[in-house]
């Protein structure tokens, strides 16, 4: 990572962006991963492990995190996102 105000070339923060999507889209079911780890979480939180607040708002945040990346390239099929990283990547 680079230090604040250092130049970077914008295409190439879009590009780096392009393939961490890419790579956990296609190596990881996205898609699953929410309802994977609440029910995950579910497990954990009965157990007296998930008694303790910050392991709650740590798993509560990646749930929300995961959640948030699904939705957002819910409307898109596997095709369309990987055209759309080979078009970043080329560019």
């Amino acid at each position: 990572m680079q230090k604040e105000n250092e130049k970077t070339v914008e295409p190439d923060v879009m590009i780096a962006m392009a393939k961490f999507l890419s790579d956990i889209w296609f190596e990881v079911e996205v898609r699953k991963q929410p309802d994977d780890m609440s029910e995950i979480f579910d497990a954990i939180l009965a157990s007296e492990v998930g008694d303790y607040l910050d392991l709650r708002v740590k798993m509560i945040n990646c749930i929300r995190t995961v959640k948030t990346l699904a939705k957002a390239l819910e409307p898109f099929s596997d095709m369309e996102i990987k055209k759309a990283y080979q078009k970043a990547l080329s560019a």
